[in-house]
């Protein structure tokens, strides 16, 4: 994977659309919040393992450290890591995109009751536990950076091991067609931080009927 998203908050604070779309972590080696992560999109070839614990450490620093981090600066020098399912790499597939021509729109939803339009870009189709499976694959209205996907996620994981609004994942753009899906990169929006942040939730066709245990979880004990 090359980028490092965490499309966070697809947007944040609406004044700030930091997004991990800029991950509204948006975080992707685009967006200036990736100084810090840009690290994990330049880096030569290292094991999956340590990849992904190499890009989890460095969400780590960012919410610990860095000033568009969505902790409150009085918190974020004890705020602790974020907690994981396991590194699985059944959850990392191939998925293999149709592009959606319609130039359809729709307005999804956010966590503060407004609703953002987003163009589909296409369905992502994939296998995992045995079931194909679809996403679809998302562009703000009126975004500029075209080079990444942003596909948020539902699944039965939400409201008991993960948060109850779903998940993100951003994908760079790929000539082929052909994406590196990787949940155990799923992370939760900034609003799950922070409730001034303002995040799409995953419209209905993006809510997968299975457990997807991989990527980022609720801590036992809360944020």
């Amino acid at each position: 994977m090359g980028e490092i998203g965490f499309r966070g908050s697809r947007v944040a604070a609406r004044g700030s659309k930091f997004a991990v779309r800029g991950s509204r972590f948006t975080i992707h080696c685009l967006t200036p919040l990736l100084l810090l992560l840009a690290i994990g999109c330049t880096a030569k070839e290292v094991p999956y393992f340590d990849s992904v614990n190499d890009w989890r450490a460095t969400k780590d620093r960012f919410m610990q450290q860095s000033s568009d981090s969505p902790i409150p600066p009085e918190r974020r020098a004890s705020f602790p890591p974020l907690s994981y399912f396991p590194i699985e790499p059944e959850y990392r597939v191939p998925a293999s995109l149709t592009v959606d021509r319609s130039n359809d729109v729709i307005e999804i939803p956010t966590s503060r009751g407004e609703r953002r339009p987003h163009n589909r870009v296409g369905k992502l189709s994939f296998t995992l536990k045995g079931q194909l499976l679809t996403l679809t694959a998302f562009v703000e209205v009126g975004q500029q950076d075209m080079t990444h996907l942003f596909v948020p996620f539902g699944d039965l994981t939400n409201g008991t091991e993960t948060y109850p609004g779903g998940r993100y994942l951003e994908l760079e753009r790929t000539a082929t067609g052909i994406y590196d899906l990787d949940f155990n990169r799923a992370f939760h929006p900034f609003c799950y931080y922070n409730p001034s942040y303002d995040c799409p939730y995953p419209p209905r066709e993006n809510r997968l009927p299975i457990p997807i245990r991989a990527g980022e979880r609720m801590a036992r004990t809360g944020h």
